[in-house]
């Protein structure tokens, strides 16, 4: 068996790693590049193997630095079959048609600003919505936790809960030849033990050799309590000082995990019966709505919930703005509201009108609830930044800025440390993380341990 590492090396986007055994080749994830200056030739660059030559892929989950890339491996020639749980499926097309209308707005954007330079030259977006569409079609099997998948003779997969986001899934493979089994684990993203919403993850009972990321390598998370009280106390300090709150919010998990904690807040009078908050997201609207369909996947608490006919995600003020002209609405109100917006890392997205109206206001607030790659705006926020850039305009930072680290759907260091030690590997290889994160962490390890780069393979 040989192995190959095409994204989410030495940093923490872009997750691709090729496993090739007896003939059959399979791709785990096809994700975007995100939070660079060159994203756009990063993308859309060679990715290192034939695409028509793939026979399978096996999706992780739906977060676009997973799945993101998927269009563009159908645009070149990927005909084989996607293999995921039926969360994933959903929430991948929900995150892919999105990526898709970005990327064309983007190279439509890109063509009137050449056409006032007087090119005419037109600009091809990485993937279109036919693209994404075209991917749909090739998912085949659902996986389900727990049950193996044949892939090809001798060789089969087994997704486990992640706990990462829903429909996660850390991914066994497991390989026979003359008579000697191999195993290698591909952690995905693991998820935080201490998350309200999802079942804890599942760890593999052993491996030979595994794949596992690193994003929180360095570090441990707040308990959940005190973050959500310091949650708490930024939305009602906020309204008193007659401002806005703005929480830039990763669609999948994040913003259901928010929403759940605002309306705990509400039922315990904790925030005000009367909060109004906006969910300014297409797609998390959306997500929201499969995560109502799949109460399998939550902690037993919350599936009680469901199964009651109570709505975790539920308050009395809370308003889904779809269209664009609901969120325009929004920059006229200067106080008083939470708004919740896209994207995550304020790359992109609704979100980066909301802070160009609020984030110079001395009333205002700007929460982050999640990881900021380095060269984000929302990093740029997390690391003090006076001034920033949003649409080409220099804008003072005034507002005030709260990073709460508790709320992470990434296990943090120890967990990590306990996954890798209840598997006890050979071989380990670290991906999705920074290079420093990874360097640390990999000293912590009792094993032999690889920091792959771009296009380095390994025979196991």
């Amino acid at each position: 068996m040989r192995i190959s590492f095409h994204g989410a090396n030495r940093d923490v986007t872009g997750s691709c790693h090729l496993i090739e055994f007896a003939g059959t080749r399979v791709l785990i994830d096809c994700g975007m590049f995100q939070g660079g200056r060159r994203l756009h030739e990063e993308n859309s660059e060679p990715f290192g193997f034939d695409p028509a030559a793939i026979d399978v892929v096996l999706l992780t989950h739906a977060h676009l630095d997973h799945c993101g890339r998927l269009p563009l491996l159908v645009k070149r020639g990927f005909r084989g079959e996607i293999v995921t749980t039926a969360a994933s499926r959903e929430l991948a097309q929900v995150v892919l048609l999105d990526s898709a209308s970005l990327h064309e707005e983007e190279a439509k954007r890109e063509e009137r600003t050449a056409a006032r330079r007087g090119e005419t030259q037109p600009v091809e977006p990485l993937y279109t919505t036919l693209d994404a569409l075209n991917t749909f079609e090739l998912f085949g099997r659902t996986a389900g936790y727990g049950e193996p998948i044949t892939l090809a003779p001798n060789l089969d997969a087994t997704f486990l809960d992640a706990g990462h986001i829903l429909g996660s899934a850390t991914i066994v493979i497991e390989s026979t030849r003359n008579g000697t089994r191999h195993v290698i684990a591909f952690s995905g993203d693991i998820g935080n033990d201490a998350d309200p919403l999802l079942r804890s993850p599942v760890t593999p009972p052993g491996a030979d050799a595994v794949v596992m990321e690193t994003t929180y390598g360095d570090r441990l998370h707040k308990p959940i309590e005190p973050s959500v009280q310091e949650l708490y106390d930024a939305v009602t300090g906020t309204l008193d000082r007659g401002g806005n709150v703005i929480i830039p919010t990763f669609a999948l998990e994040r913003a259901q995990q928010v929403l759940f904690f605002l309306a705990l807040g509400v039922t315990q009078k904790r925030l005000p019966r009367a909060l109004q908050v906006y969910l300014d997201s297409p797609m998390a609207i959306s997500a929201t709505e499969i995560y109502r369909r799949h109460p399998e996947g939550y902690d037993p608490e919350v599936a009680e919930m469901f199964r009651e006919g109570r709505d975790p995600f539920a308050l009395p003020g809370l308003h889904f703005t779809r269209e664009s002209a609901q969120s325009r609405v929004l920059n006229d109100i200067h106080g008083g509201v939470v708004i919740m917006a896209g994207s995550g890392m304020a790359t992109g997205g609704r979100v980066l009108h909301h802070l160009k109206h609020n984030v110079w206001r001395s009333e205002a607030s700007v929460v982050l609830v999640g990881f900021a790659a380095r060269g984000t705006l929302a990093r740029r926020l997390v690391d003090g930044a006076d001034r920033v850039g949003i649409f080409g305009e220099e804008i003072p930072v005034r507002a005030r800025i709260h990073t709460i680290n508790g709320f992470s759907a990434h296990a943090d260091r120890d967990e990590l440390l306990g996954w890798h030690r209840a598997i006890a590997p050979e071989r380990t290889f670290l991906v999705h993380g920074e290079e420093g994160v990874m360097e640390g962490f990999s000293k912590l390890l009792e094993a032999k341990v690889t920091l792959p780069r771009f296009g380095e393979s390994f025979e196991l």
